[in-house]
This record gives structure tokens, sequence and C-alpha cells, in this order.
């Protein structure tokens, strides 16, 4: 809204657009929906992660801040997105091993998101997997107040990303016996975020490149069912059962504050 109804938000007094903190589980597409908002909207697009801002040397990781704005400003409308914002905005109460490296980060990126004027065109958003040790004060209202519980795929979801990834199955070439809702369906495919379902694809693809290698005949050219079989045995879930728990209660949290 803030780029499609620029000239409206004057008018409603909509200046400084709220910015939005994507949690949830590690490879499930936070990073690939903030590209896709961005891309959908027209604006420029910067990500940057978190630990990349971080530097040794006394005031080089604030002027790497200061430095990141003002590269967005110049690209305007632009969204910048913080992945792994929990590595620079950990909470500061937490942070005193570290002689007040991580207070003056913090500090920067605060008076960066508060500057109204200079802020215009410019649209925050950030991912983190651990949004229980960020700073509270960056997620107050004018900042990154917006919360997004990205979670693991669903069973529709999870057929939809084996399509993708495979073009509908033409690349790599799948057999005819492959079936993605029963690949989908499988117990050990239940936590599999995208990431993994990438991986099991690439692994699958492996195997078979090799059994061609080994006897390159037509009909080895395609993925079967039984490189899934090999591949499962070799790809396990990066979300385990117990960090299954730990993110319905994040998600929890997340409607609770929604």
């Amino acid at each position: 809204a803030p780029v499609k109804y620029a000239h409206q938000c004057e008018i409603f007094n909509f200046t400084k657009p709220p910015g939005i903190l994507m949690v949830g589980p590690p490879g499930c597409g936070k990073t690939l929906l903030a590209k896709a908002i961005a891309r959908e909207s027209g604006v420029n697009f910067i990500s940057v992660k978190g630990p990349e801002l971080l530097n040794m040397y006394v005031g080089e990781s604030e002027r790497a801040v200061r430095s990141l704005f003002q590269r967005a400003r110049n690209s305007k409308p632009c969204v910048i997105f913080f992945d792994e914002i929990d590595a620079i905005c950990v909470k500061r109460s937490d942070s005193s091993s570290d002689s007040g490296a991580t207070t003056r980060v913090v500090n920067q990126m605060l008076t960066e998101m508060d500057g109204l004027e200079s802020r215009k065109g410019v649209f925050l958003m950030a991912a983190s997997n651990r949004p229980d040790i960020v700073d509270p004060a960056i997620l107050r209202p004018g900042r990154l107040d917006k919360i997004i519980y990205v979670g693991l795929p669903t069973l529709e979801d999870r057929i939809e990303i084996l399509k993708t990834i495979t073009k509908n199955g033409t690349k790599p070439r799948i057999d005819a016996d492959v079936n993605f809702q029963f690949i989908a369906e499988d117990p050990r495919c239940q936590t599999f975020t995208g990431a993994d379902l990438s991986a099991l694809i690439r692994e699958a693809s492996e195997f078979a490149l090799k059994e061609f290698i080994k006897s390159p005949i037509a009909e080895n050219e395609v993925v079967k069912l039984k490189h899934f079989e090999m591949a499962f045995n070799k790809i396990k879930p990066s979300v385990s059962h117990k960090d299954c728990e730990k993110y319905e209660k994040m998600k929890s949290m997340c409607i609770n504050l929604s």
C-alpha cells in the first residue's frame, strides 16, 4: 500500500509504514517471501545477513548500518531485508560480554529506523529464528512491529514445492512412477522444510546420475522412486520434533501479538 497508494498514504499521514518481522523455522522461505513482496511491489531490494554487518573494530559495525540505510535511501523505493536480525539486535541486557558493541549497533539501528523524513520510501523487513532474543526496542511501533509467522509447509505446500523445484517433473526428469503426493505424505517428510525438500530432490537426482553413468541407457535418464528412497535415507529434516514444539509456541505468540 505505501508504494501503490503513496498519495493516499500522505493524506492519511501514513508516512512511516511499520516494518515486518518474519519468524519461524529456518529453510521455510522467509527470504524468498521478502524478495517476492519487493518484486510484486516493484521496489528495489537489499538483502543483508545480520552477521555481515558485524565488525571486530570499534565503530565499523555502526558505520556499516549507516551505509546500508544510505544505500537504501539512494535506491528508494527500496526494501531492506535483514536476515538473522537476532545476530545484530540481541537484547542489550544479554550482551554485556561484548564491551558494548551490540548496544552501539542496536542504538544505531534504532536511530536509522526512527528517521521519519530520511526513511520515506525505505521499507523494513527482517527474519529471525530466535525472536525471543531480539531487543524489545526493535519491535516497538514504527519499527518492526508487524510479526508474521512463517511455518513448516503443509502437505499441500510440500506437493507444490516439489512440483516447483522440478518444474512439474521435467527438470530433473521424474519417472512416471513417482507420485509427488505419495512422497509428500511420507512420514519421513512431515517436518521437512522447503530447503529440505530441495535437498531431497538434489540427492535423488545425484543417485539417478550415478546409476546412469554405470549403465548409460535411455531408461536410466530419469529420477525413479527408488532414488527418492535412497535420498530419504540420507536427507534428514532440519527441524526436529522437539524444535517443532518450540516453533508451535512461537506461532501462538505471534497470533497473540497480531
